[in-house]
């Protein structure tokens, strides 16, 4: 028997793993992909936000605490556990020489990433580079792995758990157990369900593309709440991008993600703007633009711009529509023309002059047009002009099992003495809605290792000194 089994392969999962045996227990990695597509959706990752008050190797100037709060207080407005929302702040301003230890390795973002050289830490190589550092240290310190083992059930006796079984009906005990599998956002009816249909009859979620992981399937997380586990969150609420509509049904990533919304405009498929494209910066604000196209008809809406911003983002994957004149263009997206130019028209007869520049909260803006644009609005009139289709792009959904510090699963509000989560399966504790860059894996790191810490101490019959779950492990 092991003492800590580990359930999923994704960044939390593997903190866990390392912080476990690192403290002196035997672990135990169960996967539920092969070993080619492991890592979840933290494969999909590039940069972790951290806290910090001066500048480090990879990070601009400070971002401290209350900034980093704030800016999470904004996002989520104000769904979110202040206290724990605290703790992962805390615990990303001290994790990732822990992180290099394990062969993490970081780079200044690129020059299209905008806004994040301060907030930011990026993996050198990606999510990917990430999940195999993480994989050959914890197999060099002798964590066992097995992979192509989705697990289908958690056996308790009352609070207390037992043992784990696999689909295929094999019981896996251990002495303590880290759920770490994710969300259901590849559960492609339970996403049906949460939704439901709209007032025009459609089923939003038939409509969604997954930007993450096909394995994330929510059977954990169903199970537990079944079987009594206190829960939290929205269904509906998520980690929801607006991505290329020619993106895969699965496994996406974040290349599949369209920049370029705040340069320009939004239009639905009746070709009517429908929110504020220069709301914020964009990476406080991209996570908004999934759920408000799964509001439009027909779940799609349609990204435009001009040549004059060409250059200014991160250029997406699949080339744009071009068009010489916006008649041309509507007509090539088959969005009505007469409706798509007459909501150009007025846009570009609002524009004000100002500044433009799309470094700070610039004063180029909109006046007398609803929706407003309150930043980096500029006319679109200099062809070629492009447009991109966009579908939400779900990353990872929010309903999670509930949480206190300790990371313990809760049963009628009592923590559970060796069954703990983290990762996506609990991020609903910090995230009611809304999302900022890189917040998610600060999350997965901070309560993955605290749930490692946690289940090797009920694994060995050790205590865990406070200091070592208030986030400064």
């Amino acid at each position: 028997m092991h003492d800590v089994v580990i359930v999923g392969g994704g960044n939390a999962a593997l903190c866990a793993a390392l912080m476990a045996r690192e403290t002196g227990a035997s672990v135990l990695i169960l996967e539920a992909s092969p070993k080619e597509w492991r890592g979840g959706n933290s494969q999909h990752t590039r940069n972790l936000r951290c806290m910090h008050d001066a500048p480090q190797d990879v990070l601009t100037e400070a971002y401290p605490e209350e900034e980093f709060w704030q800016d999470l207080l904004k996002v989520t407005g104000g769904e979110t556990n202040e206290k724990l929302a605290r703790l992962v702040i805390r615990a990303s301003s001290n994790c990732r020489d822990w992180m290099r230890r394990h062969g993490v390795r970081f780079q200044p973002p690129l020059s299209g990433a905008l806004h994040v050289a301060r907030t930011n830490a990026f993996f050198m190589g990606g999510g990917k580079a990430l999940v195999n550092a993480y994989y050959r240290s914890a197999i060099a310190l002798g964590v066992e792995v097995r992979y192509d083992t989705p697990v289908a059930e958690v056996e308790m006796d009352g609070d207390k758990f037992e043992a784990v079984v696999t689909e295929g009906g094999e019981r896996i005990p251990g002495k303590a157990c880290v759920l770490a599998a994710g969300g259901f956002e590849s559960n492609r009816e339970w996403l049906r369900e949460a939704w439901g249909r709209n007032d025009e009859g459609e089923w939003p979620a038939d409509n969604f593309l997954i930007r993450g992981t096909r394995f994330n399937q929510g059977v954990l997380l169903k199970y537990m709440m079944r079987a009594g586990a206190d829960t939290i969150g929205d269904p509906t609420q998520g980690h929801c991008v607006a991505i290329d509509a020619r993106s895969p049904l699965y496994d996406g990533g974040i290349c599949t993600r369209i920049d370029c919304v705040s340069l320009g405009v939004v239009v639905n498929r009746l070709g009517e703007r429908f929110y504020d494209e220069g709301e914020d910066f964009w990476p406080k604000r991209y996570a908004i633009w999934g759920r408000l196209v799964a509001q439009q008809p027909g779940q799609i809406a349609y990204s435009i711009i001009d040549r004059t911003v060409v250059g200014r983002f991160m250029p997406p994957v699949f080339p744009g529509v071009t068009a010489n004149s916006l008649p041309e263009l509507a007509a090539k997206l088959n969005v009505p023309v007469e409706t798509f130019v007459r909501s150009l028209d007025s846009y570009n007869a609002a524009c004000r002059p100002g500044a433009f520049d799309h470094t700070i909260l610039d004063d180029c803006r909109t006046e007398g047009l609803e929706p407003p644009k309150t930043h980096w609005a500029r006319p679109i009139e200099t062809p070629p002009f492009y447009g991109y289709a966009l579908r939400p792009g779900i990353t990872f959904t929010y309903l999670s099992l509930k949480v206190d510090d300790t990371a313990a699963v809760r049963f009628a509000d009592q923590p559970s003495p060796n069954l703990f989560v983290a990762g996506e399966m609990m991020a609903g504790n910090v995230l009611g809605k809304g999302y900022t860059a890189g917040v998610g894996m600060s999350i997965g790191t901070a309560f993955g290792r605290i749930a490692g810490t946690r289940a090797a101490a009920a694994a060995m019959g050790r205590t865990v000194p406070r200091s070592n779950i208030d986030g400064r492990h």
